[in-house]
């Protein structure tokens, strides 16, 4: 409110106009805020002023604003090593760009894709640039990427690149410099979008006043360029990841979603007849092109490395035989290394006949003569770096250094190497960066920054140039910046211009009207029908551990539960592998959980607290990790709000007392009660929602038939009978029905028997019964497959059964069955690794 009062007052600055004057007052010359105002733009002036306004003077909380958004988005990354992912950093401030620099930006980044597209076709048909002496043939065929088995291949479509990236630096003349090429798996675009779209939740409309450029026509042209070149007019596409593990694995998992691809692990793709076709549960469907996220390396194990397990073995034949599009083609890694950079001016002379509009840093490859001589004489003034992608051993973490600042030793050993395998590194100069403004503790300073762009082809096999990327903020003032490490940031880089832009989507204007909600891998399925299994478990468990302590509670000097009633219980949080079994030695059936003499009472509060946060295989701590795993790994199918549910870290205990334990218990039940709602009430009805509602309905059968088992025996007590009713939460429904008391056959007949009770065994089995009539069959015969087979005699006996013959022998047979039904549906929809692909009637489509 401050800001806004100084703004009244006459002859006073804005609030955005002082930071922006102070800004500029403690940049340095190379600043790009202080270049573009020192040019008369306007741009920096409205944007510090909408800033001013959304944070009122608090850049602090505009910054937590800013982490909110990101987390929301479940924009997420991984450090190489790490298990957990880290939200992604974005600051604050985005970068802006004027539209006339980035027009020879972009024109920059065309010519150098095209650039490196004239290369590899030279590399991997005729090698004309070797021959003549363009290029070293060390060079070559010293850098692993290159693969001989692709020379003569021509790519489907024609093109080895279908996507590319560069780093961009800002030396301090305000020249932009190409600092790294990324052309076998660029990553980030998925991260430029997410900026864009947390930038765009906190601006609002600030965007709008800026003219910023949409990024929503470049992955429109991607997506229709990949289209172009495969063989059908409606193909398949595919994003192709290394798993749910990887350091961008959700920036994949977005990108899949936005552009309508498939997302998929090589164990989903199989290759036959040179086709490449992905598991579904319909079987196996025809698939056009890869966008892959994969090493080529890794790719397919019969070509390259015989040793990956995460490729598809065959799909280099499926390429040269023109049935799948790779993007980027095996290869391309070829141009990719640091090294290659050196020689990139004088190719683009030779081929293209013109100089490039976007220089290198300075290059030298160490393994020809004389550039390695000038790297030796001039040793403390460059940067060091690999060569190609592999470490040397002169380099300990693989990045570059600048040999001035290394100790003794390491100085010693980075010498030693270089003179025995020269060809492994090169010298770069070293170019200072410009800064940029970034909110760091509630202030604006100025922090160095390195730009990534993409660009990709379009429907007529031109480039375009996504308007804007990411920008790496970070410490470090030289080329070192490209890595995103501890402390850095990210940031929005918009392209403003001086007119109006056209709302655009990544729809086109008109679009056929289609029902049909895509084809479900069986990976997609098998994840989604055991989340809904374990989301279901953990609710149960959670309904056991609140019944457990809410009844052993002393009341008035005695418990709720009478002692048999609370040692089932006990027992049930045992038998289900929630809690580890307690030792007793006067045990005298050790093998029937559910005897009826049970012998000295658990202790409760502790078997509690080991079912809530214990290492058992189904206490509640081990189902969210497995939750949390399949999610993971399913994320492009799940809306955020389910991600964030399910990713949540578990309440923290605050005292291992009971009354503490069943606080948190409650709290837990309500994250799971939110997230059976949200698949009720927000989950499109496709395959994939039905598979999950099959493994909620499966699970929550199983533990009606336990449940009976274990509190509705013929010596059933009332206490027995209202712990029964309370987990199958029919109590309410019980009483409104009876109002004579508690009796065991109304409530067995409830809890099991009733269609209409939607906890009840036989409500699951009529939800069954509509899944089965919806999913896909094997052949046209009309005959019943193996697991509906099943279900028929899960169904008849529960519709055959009355409440008096329910014995614990029924259910106990009931629930194997359901055990077999589980498995049956796995068998036939889960199709992976070499399990039949060609299945009695199913096709290749």
């Amino acid at each position: 409110m401050q800001g806004e009062m100084m703004a009244e007052l006459p002859g006073m600055p804005s609030l955005g106009e002082g930071w922006l004057r102070s800004y500029i007052a403690k940049a340095g010359t190379a600043d790009v805020v202080r270049g573009d105002v020192g040019r008369g733009a306007r741009w920096w002036q409205s944007l510090f002023d909408g800033v001013a306004r959304q944070s009122e003077g608090r850049l602090d909380m505009l910054q937590q604003r800013m982490v909110r958004q990101v987390r929301e988005l479940g924009t997420a990354f991984r450090f190489p090593g790490e298990e957990v992912e880290r939200p992604w950093p974005v600051s604050t401030m985005p970068l802006l760009i004027g539209e006339d620099d980035w027009a020879i930006i972009a024109a920059g980044i065309s010519q150098r894709a095209d650039l490196l597209e004239r290369t590899l076709d030279d590399l991997f048909g005729e090698q004309t640039l070797i021959a003549g002496g363009a290029l070293p043939a060390a060079l070559v065929t010293g850098n692993r990427a290159f693969w001989r088995s692709q020379i003569g291949i021509k790519p489907p479509g024609g093109y080895h690149l279908h996507i590319y990236a560069a780093d961009l630096g800002r030396d301090p003349s305000g020249q932009w410099r190409v600092l790294d090429d990324h052309v076998r798996a660029p990553v980030g675009a998925g991260y430029a979008l997410e900026n864009r779209l947390a930038s765009t939740r906190l601006f609002g409309a600030l965007q709008t006043r800026l003219h910023v450029e949409r990024l929503a026509p470049f992955f429109s042209a991607f997506r229709e360029g990949l289209s172009a070149v495969c063989r059908r007019s409606e193909p398949r596409i595919g994003l192709l990841t290394p798993g749910r593990y990887n350091q961008s694995y959700a920036e994949q998992a977005h990108l899949a979603r936005y552009l309508g691809l498939l997302l998929v692990e090589g164990s989903d793709l199989a290759v036959r007849e040179d086709g490449l076709f992905v598991r579904t549960i319909e079987g196996l469907k025809r698939v056009d092109a890869l966008w892959r996220r994969i090493d080529s390396r890794l790719l397919d194990p019969l070509a390259f490395d015989a040793g990956s397990a995460i490729g598809v073995p065959g799909l280099m034949d499926a390429m040269a035989a023109g049935q799948a599009v790779i993007a980027n083609a095996p290869g391309a890694g070829a141009v990719e290394s640091t090294a290659m950079a050196a020689f990139l001016p004088t190719l683009a002379r030779r081929l293209m006949g013109e100089d490039l509009i976007l220089p290198n840093i300075a290059t030298w490859w160490c393994g020809q003569d004389v550039p390695r001589a000038q790297v030796e004489a001039r040793l403390d003034e460059l940067l060091i770096a690999p060569a190609f992608s592999e470490t040397p051993v002169g380099l300990q973490r693989g990045r570059p250094v600048l040999a001035s600042t290394l100790s003794g030793e390491d100085r010693a050993r980075l010498v030693e190497d270089m003179r025995r395998r020269p060809m492994d590194y090169v010298g770069l100069e070293d170019v200072h960066l410009s800064t940029a403004p970034v909110v760091l503790d509630g202030q604006l300073v100025p922090r160095p920054f390195t730009l990534r762009v993409f660009a990709a082809r379009d429907a007529n096999g031109e480039w375009t140039v996504m308007p804007g990327g990411f920008a790496r903020i970070g410490d470090e003032s030289d080329a070192r910046a490209t890595v995103m490490g501890e402390g850095a940031f990210s940031a929005d880089v918009c392209i403003v211009g001086n007119r109006a832009v056209e709302p655009v989507s990544l729809l086109p204007q008109k679009l056929p009207i289609r029902r049909n909600p895509g084809t479900l891998p069986s990976r997609a399925a098998d994840n989604l029908f055991w989340l809904g299994r374990y989301l279901e478990r953990g609710e149960a468990t959670l309904r056991l551990i609140r019944a457990t302590l809410g009844g052993s509670i002393v009341a008035d000097g005695g418990a709720a539960l009478v002692p048999l009633t609370l040692d089932r219980l006990g027992t049930m949080l045992i038998a289900s592998g929630a809690a580890a079994p307690l030792v007793h030695e006067d045990d005298e059936d050790e093998d029937d959980l559910f005897a009826e003499d049970i012998g000295e009472t658990h202790d409760l509060r502790e078997l509690a607290l080991l079912a809530l946060d214990g290492d058992s295989s189904a206490s509640v701590a081990t189902l969210m990790r497995h939750a949390r795993s399949i999610a993971s790994g399913t994320r492009d199918r799940l809306s955020a709000d389910v991600w964030r549910l399910v990713d949540a870290p578990l309440p923290k205990a605050q005292s291992e007392d009971a009354e503490a334990t069943l606080a948190r218990a409650i709290e837990l039940q309500e994250r799971f009660l939110a997230l059976a709602g949200l698949a009720a009430e927000n989950m499109g009805r496709t395959a994939g929602w039905r598979f999950h509602d099959l493994g909620r309905r499966i699970e929550r059968a199983l533990w009606g038939c336990r449940l009976v088992r274990c509190f509705g025996g013929d010596d059933a007590s009332s206490d027995d009978l209202t712990t029964l009713l309370d987990l199958c939460d029919s109590q309410i429904s019980y009483r409104a029905r009876y109002l004579t008391g508690l009796s065991l056959e109304p409530v067995r007949d409830l809890v099991a028997l009733d269609p209409f009770n939607p906890r009840s065994v036989a409500y699951q089995l009529e939800k069954m019964a509509l899944h089965f009539g919806q999913l896909p069959a094997l052949g046209d015969d009309g005959m019943a497959e193996p697991h509906q087979m099943i279900f028929y005699r899960i169904d008849a006996a529960i519709r055959t059964a009355t409440a008096d013959t329910l014995d614990a022998a029924t259910m106990l047979g009931i629930e194997n069955m359901l055990s077999d039904l589980s498995n049956a549906i796995g068998s036939r929809f889960f199709l992976q690794g070499s399990e039949g692909l060609r299945m009695a009637g199913m096709t290749l489509a």
